[in-house]
């Protein structure tokens, strides 16, 4: 069976994580979103992949090295919409069935296993279907005797039912189908009008409904919900690489992954589930509390607390600061005593400015999202879900109660008054 991942997009509400990570790439629990999708698929028996990149084709390359399927790439030069990028797999399709999947949809591995079933025997294109709370910020699907009959695109009322949940099975007529496609109001191809033109004319598209979680990664927030649920489905099992080292005094309790060539100094206190990458250094005395994700080359040091955050490579946090329900770039280095507070005094869900738009995180916990080749001063202060662009410089002492843009330094301007005092004359 082969496979098609969708993962061209820019990921513009991913900023500013994405200025120096493709949205694809970046980590859950460790590991890149997009690789996490290929390790499904070929649990599912799926042999051949191709994925539709953007422009960080090489990087992408890269991380999926290894991952013991054959995979080929094709490239989306300028964003088109889903169905354009769709169309793109035709040729390596080759007239058979196929799986197409959002390269930024998870969902536990055994979901693609359950798809493909269902594709097998009834005969018809599939789709999954995901069930949620507030169905606005996604394609609605109404469903009748067993098909689907319409999706809505991101309807107005907030109420729950079936959405799209990104994962399709697919025959290779599809690709006339697409060729069909009309621009929509948005001058995109868009994958959901193809599927609604499938419909109207009579051909059988089957549901399939996603068990257990699904994440459909759209804002920072979103890695953190993906992170969470990936880890909350560990084992309780303890990994520590037989290169790693941990020192008399320090305490870990399962499930927690320590990397290859990382030590856990003396007092550092890791309560799962945590995951720690290679070449890390966690302590001495700091306490990682669960749903933490290290990643690697990073530093955790002296009276650190780190909370429900992804910190991601070659980022130091490394005396006296607290890191809460936030995600760290690359290559971040927070000074002494740099605290982000992560709850309002009210209590009430924290809110973010996207792309000059609030938005409600849905969490009453919210940290920072911070980019890559961040620093931050001694005795910074970050307020609730506030976003700072990647290479930002903030100088030591400021307070920070709103988004700050790549390429810019803070600095906490002071008035100082210099007084004349009277000399003491000598005796």
């Amino acid at each position: 069976m082969k496979a098609v991942i969708l993962a061209a997009g820019e990921g513009t509400r991913m900023y500013p994580l994405t200025c120096t990570c493709p949205k694809p790439l970046l980590p859950v629990s460790g590991k890149p979103v997009l690789r996490r999708i290929l390790e499904g698929l070929k649990v599912s028996g799926v042999s051949e992949v191709l994925v539709v990149v953007g422009r960080h084709m090489d990087a992408v390359k890269e991380v999926l090295s290894g991952v013991g399927l054959r995979v080929e790439y094709v490239v989306q030069k300028r964003p088109q919409g889903t169905a354009h990028a769709a169309s793109l797999a035709e040729e390596f399709v080759g007239g058979e069935d196929f799986l197409l999947v959002n390269g930024d949809v998870l969902v536990p591995e055994p979901f693609y296993g359950k798809i493909l079933n269902v594709f097998r025997h009834s005969g018809g294109n599939v789709v999954s279907l995901a069930r949620v709370d507030d169905v606005s910020s996604y394609g609605m699907v109404e469903v009748k005797d067993g098909r689907v009959v319409r999706i809505i695109e991101k309807p107005e009322k907030r109420v729950g039912g079936l959405v799209n949940a990104g994962i399709y099975a697919f025959t290779s007529e599809f690709f006339e189908e697409l060729k069909k496609t009309p621009l929509s109001k948005r001058g995109e191809y868009e994958l959901t009008d193809t599927i609604q033109r499938m419909i109207d004319r009579g051909a059988p598209v089957i549901p399939c409904e996603v068990e257990g979680w699904w994440v459909d990664i759209g804002y920072p927030w979103d890695l953190l919900r993906a992170n969470e649920l990936v880890m909350e489905n560990k084992k309780e099992e303890l990994v520590i690489h037989k290169s790693a080292k941990v020192e008399d005094g320090a305490t870990i309790h399962p499930p927690v992954h320590v990397g290859e060539e990382s030590t856990i100094k003396a007092g550092a206190y890791i309560e799962g589930p945590a995951y720690i990458g290679r070449g890390s250094v966690i302590g001495p005395n700091c306490y990682i509390r669960p749903y933490t994700s290290i990643g690697n080359y990073c530093h955790i040091g002296n009276a650190c607390e780190i909370k429900n955050s992804i910190i991601m490579d070659g980022t130091n946090v490394a005396h006296l600061s607290y890191v809460g329900d936030s995600i760290i770039g690359e290559n971040v280095n927070l000074g002494a005593g740099t605290i982000i507070a992560n709850l309002r005094f009210d209590g009430k869900n924290v809110a973010s400015t996207v792309k000059g738009r609030k938005i409600d995180t849905g969490r009453r916990k919210m940290g920072a999202i911070i980019g890559g080749n961040v620093k931050t001063g001694i005795g910074v202060m970050l307020m609730p879900g506030v976003m700072i662009g990647s290479n930002v410089m903030i100088g030591p002492g400021v307070v920070v109660t709103e988004n700050v843009h790549q390429n810019t330094m803070v600095i906490l301007k002071q008035e100082i008054q210099k007084l004349q005092l009277k000399e003491t004359p000598s005796k």
